[in-house]
């Protein structure tokens, strides 16, 4: 495992890589990112509905130690995650080493391929599929979106706060660890920690609320609303609590300069 100062150095390292990319890659990898967030998602809807009348309640747990898949794959595969760039590219830019247009253009590319690509999975194969189009699966998929959406909007941003907070940490550590299995170990922790928590994550709604609206059971405006929220506390929780924090606490006056 790498040291502290390390990780901030390789995060960093990362966070300039991101930025420079194409947009062609950063589509690709960005319409990747949020499919496989959306697919780990639709693994947890199945899951969950499925174990319900034998596990209860812990059904969910199973569902969430189940849902980091998406996020392996991105980070072990290839892929580009709005909630991960909050935290890279915040890195880099305290860093001085990106601009905050740079930031900014990142950040908003990311964001619109990874909506692209959570609203794909939520119609062809969550509805036009019918993976989440009947039953079990489907009154599944309500009650979750609608939990989702009876957050005030501050409390939305509170979770999303507390969602990126963990997905920050959970690339911090993949960054940190020096083999495959540490790395994978990394992600998952943290990962499934929120999810089994319940923290909002904004990619994680736009497949779970989205594949409710295609099923008539919640409304465009509902969704943009707590997308919004969302959006801007996981920007606080991977940019601030993770990002920032780190760099103050580990960054010497050669990284800082």
């Amino acid at each position: 495992m790498k040291t502290p100062e390390e990780i901030l150095e390789a995060t960093i390292h990362i966070g300039e890589h991101k930025v420079e990319k194409s947009l062609l890659a950063k589509a690709i990898l960005g319409f990747i990112g949020g499919a496989m967030i959306s697919l780990g998602y639709l693994l947890y809807v199945r899951v969950a509905a499925s174990g319900m009348a034998t596990f209860g309640a812990f059904a969910s747990f199973i569902g969430a130690c189940l849902f980091p898949i998406g996020l392996i794959v991105i980070l072990m595969a290839g892929g580009e995650l709005i909630t991960g760039n909050m935290m890279a590219v915040a890195t880099a830019f305290f860093a001085k080493k990106v601009s905050a247009i740079s930031l900014l253009k990142n950040w908003l590319t990311i964001t619109i391929f990874n909506l692209i690509g959570a609203f794909f999975v939520a119609y062809v194969f969550g509805h036009f599929l019918g993976l989440t189009a009947t039953g079990i699966f489907k009154e599944e998929v309500v009650e979750v979106a609608h939990a989702k959406l009876s957050a005030s909007p501050l409390q939305a941003f509170v979770s999303g706060i507390g969602c990126n907070w963990f997905v920050g940490l959970s690339l911090w550590l993949c960054y940190g660890a020096k083999e495959a299995s540490g790395k994978l170990l990394g992600i998952w922790f943290p990962v499934m920690t929120f999810v089994a928590i319940g923290f909002q994550h904004s990619v994680a709604n736009a497949f779970i609320i989205p594949a409710a609206i295609f099923e008539q059971e919640a409304n465009w405006m509902d969704f943009w609303a707590n997308f919004t929220c969302v959006y801007l506390g996981n920007v606080l929780g991977g940019a601030v609590f993770v990002s920032l924090f780190y760099y103050l606490a580990y960054g010497s006056k050669s990284t800082k300069h």
